[in-house]
């Protein structure tokens, strides 16, 4: 027997619990920048100058993490544009892990890694994985990072030109992506975060370096190349060098980075190569299946994932205007497979409580996706919020209404 409850959260009342916390309100100070964007100089002083304060808070808490915590730090998370991203469903679906009991949480589907950073900061040991790298690149920067950060010596070395400057990226990607300043900037600063001294370290200035990319590309996505006039609308973002962008992320990064008193890991891995065994609670965002077009990540993230790596033991197919990269295979791409693979996954997770984030856009139908799950777990309960996704950033774009799904099985 499956019990099914719902539960709904206001948006406005999330977002006044957000908006009054005393930490949102010192990182919407500290990200206000002039329109004429940021010096190495300015860079420079603006991290030694805000590097001491929000972290020392933050450390004074660590002990008592709670509500209060969890929805002020989250405000400190670094936003990727990508595909799906529950950053702005933060609140709500903190208000429904809040009513659950659990230790250790497990985010195999990790993606921008902001749901894996809500349970970190709501004090859980917390596991977060993605089969692409240059997710679970960012998720050794903020999930499994507790402490390092990117300090003097670190810019030091990443300012460094090298004596044989790589040119890989400017030479492959050269009239595809950016101007020759912003791809000779990624080949010397890719070359110098492998010199880092720290695994962590290295994970951060590359998640820096990932979302200084993604702000400078229009639409955030790499299916587009070439003249991009028209998708741009005037926005900031659009007219900083990437250089720019670096050392104002190296900034925020380093405020995004805390410790929550647990050893956490990340790992890069297919979500059914995970050990299912000693974890509490296991948050699944799956792909949505879609009912039109397509849900490929690396089609729109190629760049990102081959920068993440240097493009080591990637194809990159030359005959694409934009170097395309092959496609990771994932079941939940396919509607002819989509219900076995969320049978398997249900089974493989079987001995923990499952968190499934799903949409009404998506394939299987909520009642398919309960009667699955129910397969596994005697107690259902279905949470559902109206949500819009804005994907895009010209005045066109695409708004999608749904009804976004929290299905809980116990």
């Amino acid at each position: 027997m499956s019990k099914t409850c719902k539960a709904t959260v206001s948006a406005e009342e999330s977002q006044a619990t957000l908006d009054q916390g005393p930490l949102c309100q010192q990182a919407q100070g500290i990200g206000k920048q002039e329109p004429g964007g940021t010096t190495l100089k300015e860079a420079m002083n603006q991290l030694s100058l805000y590097s001491g304060t929000l972290r020392t808070e933050l450390r004074s808490r660590i002990p008592s993490i709670g509500r209060s915590f969890a929805l002020d730090q989250i405000h400190l998370f670094p936003e990727i544009r990508y595909m799906g991203s529950k950053r702005r469903l933060l609140p709500w679906i903190h208000g429904v892990l809040e009513s659950l009991d659990f230790e250790t949480a497990l985010d195999p589907f990790s993606g921008s890694g902001a749901v894996a950073y809500l349970m970190k900061a709501m004090g859980r040991q917390t596991v977060s994985s993605d089969f692409l790298n240059f997710s679970a690149t960012l998720g050794k920067a903020l999930i499994e990072n507790n402490t390092v950060h990117l300090d003097g010596p670190a810019i030091q070395s990443l300012l460094r030109t090298p004596r044989h400057a790589p040119s890989f990226i400017e030479d492959t990607f050269k009239g595809v992506f950016y101007n020759l300043e912003d791809l000779r900037f990624l080949d010397r600063m890719s070359w110098n975060i492998r010199q880092l001294e720290t695994p962590h370290q290295r994970a951060l200035a590359m998640a820096v370096l990932i979302r200084s990319c993604a702000k400078r590309q229009a639409r955030g996505v790499f299916t587009i190349s070439g003249n991009l006039s028209r998708y741009d609308d005037g926005r900031r973002d659009l007219r900083l060098s990437i250089k720019e962008h670096f050392f104002e992320q190296v900034r925020i990064f380093n405020e995004a980075v805390f410790s929550n008193g647990h050893h956490n890991r990340t790992e890069c891995i297919d979500v059914f190569k995970l050990s299912p065994s000693d974890v509490d609670l296991v948050y699944l965002d799956p792909p949505y299946v879609p009912r039109h077009d397509d849900n490929c990540y690396v089609k729109r993230y190629h760049f990102l994932e081959g920068l993440s790596c240097y493009w080591q033991d990637l194809t990159i197919d030359y005959s694409t205007k934009v170097r395309k990269i092959p496609k990771r295979f994932t079941p939940f791409s396919y509607r002819r497979q989509a219900v076995d693979a969320f049978s398997r996954l249900f089974r493989h997770f079987q001995s923990s409580k499952i968190v499934l984030s799903y949409s009404s856009n998506g394939y299987p139908d909520l009642d398919q996706l309960t009667d699955i799950l129910a397969k596994t777990k005697r107690n259902i309960q279905v949470f559902k919020r109206d949500h819009t996704y804005h994907f895009g950033n010209h005045c066109n774009v695409k708004r999608t209404a749904v009804e976004e799904y929290l299905i809980v099985g116990q």
